[in-house]
């Protein structure tokens, strides 16, 4: 089977550009596993830090979610692995939130070494979930349609 470099999701041509952040990473200790690379269940916890900070950047933070009463499951991720990071190595994780019309939050990733060199690319899919009742929205939850309506203004920076 063939990795992907990224572009996991149809892009719609009438939607914006995504919304990109990036994050600067040290790989710790506690990422690696006895052959000093990073341990493949880190990368999730790599996605992560990606999302919050689209989160914060964007209108979507944890905060924001817990205030209005939602939740945001991943309900589908999806990892590429092309080169190890090690021990102390400096990376960044690239997130990138693809426009969609529906009531979820598509974000693609890529982990890149200083070099340039891609050590990792993926994807995570979230659905929006009432936090008390736990049902899912069918329709697009009023925190992400402001996001949405910034985002098409063009009133955020990348």
């Amino acid at each position: 089977m063939r990795r992907k470099l990224g572009k996991y999701f149809k892009i719609i041509p009438e939607g914006p550009a995504s919304l990109t952040v990036r994050v600067k990473k040290r790989v710790s200790f506690s990422d690696v596993d006895v052959m000093g690379i990073v341990w493949h269940g880190r990368y999730a916890e790599y996605f992560e830090e990606g999302f919050a900070a689209i989160g914060r950047k964007f209108g979507l933070s944890y905060r924001e979610f817990y205030e209005a009463g939602l939740r945001a499951p991943i309900v589908q991720m999806h990892v590429d692995y092309h080169a190890p990071l090690t021990l102390d190595e400096v990376c960044h994780v690239e997130a990138s939130m693809i426009w969609s019309e529906g009531a979820r939050i598509n974000i693609e990733y890529a982990i890149i070494k200083e070099d340039g060199q891609i050590a990792a690319t993926g994807y995570t899919v979230q659905l929006f979930i009432d936090a008390e009742s736990q049902e899912p929205y069918i329709v697009t939850p009023v925190m992400l349609e402001k996001c949405r309506e910034k985002w098409i203004k063009g009133e955020y920076s990348c």
